[in-house]
């Protein structure tokens, strides 16, 4: 059975990923940068799994060789991402190289790696993306624009790569999740964040786990390719109390 490569297993939204796909019984690589837990997981959930260095390209390219030892992919899962939230005054050049480098070249180079034995396994690429990349948040500037640049990226691929690889984004509000942590330490914050969302709370992990499972099965999703899906409470498109965003 070939594989569906998650890059970024370790974190939270990458491990409900993980977790989901082995209860349906497919098989899986997970890739990660924190060894401990990247080993832990794959013990848990008997999987194959390789280190990640951003920046060291050649760990990706390892990462998929190492995914599809059949020749073949299932899919590919890119759950890296980074949330840099500073006024346009404060940003260094660094600031946008790194935030750019995280979300979107190493997609790009995921991409690049996987595409000959995604062609081979009939698969299919899910990046994620952000509400942050169509409206308009302050102290975004660099985030903004970085994941805009993914849902560009993965256009620009599904139209590529058609018919044979199927590519699709999800856009999230903010989540439960290891780079979401620092902003919700604090409890009256949190329940303010949640609130500024329709649905009145903050993203889950599992509210993107089977959705990731549906865009990866053909049977499923097989007839969306270049799609964006806003899973995000409600932020992106809905007012709040009619408050307006």
């Amino acid at each position: 059975m070939s594989k569906t490569v998650i890059f970024g297993a370790t974190g939270y939204i990458g491990q409900a990923v993980a977790r989901q796909l082995v209860a349906e019984g497919r098989s899986i690589h997970l890739v990660g940068r924190d060894t401990p837990a990247l080993s832990e997981l794959a013990a848990e959930l008997r999987a194959s799994h390789s280190l990640l260095e951003l920046e060291d390209p050649d760990t990706i390219l390892q990462a998929v060789n190492e995914a599809s030892t059949d020749g073949a992919l299932a899919g590919l899962v890119w759950a890296i991402g980074s949330i840099l939230l500073k006024p346009l005054a404060r940003l260094s050049v660094s600031d946008f190289q790194d935030t750019y480098h995280t979300n979107v070249i190493g997609a790009a180079l995921a991409a690049q790696a996987a595409q000959q034995p995604l062609k081979a396994g009939k698969g299919s690429m899910v990046f994620f993306s952000s509400v942050a990349a169509t409206q308009g948040f302050t102290n975004h500037a660099a985030i903004s624009a970085a994941k805009a640049a993914v849902e560009g990226l993965s256009k620009a691929l599904a139209a590529e790569l058609a018919p044979d690889i199927r590519v699709n984004v999800i856009a999230p509000s903010l989540s439960q999740s290891k780079m979401a942590e620092p902003l919700l330490m604090n409890e009256a914050m949190k329940k303010g964040l949640a609130q500024m969302h329709p649905l009145g709370r903050l993203g889950q992990p599992s509210d993107f786990a089977g959705l990731v499972s549906l865009l990866l099965d053909p049977e499923k999703s097989g007839w969306m390719t270049g799609a964006v899906i806003a899973v995000d409470g409600g932020r992106g498109a809905l007012a709040v109390n009619g408050r307006g965003r």
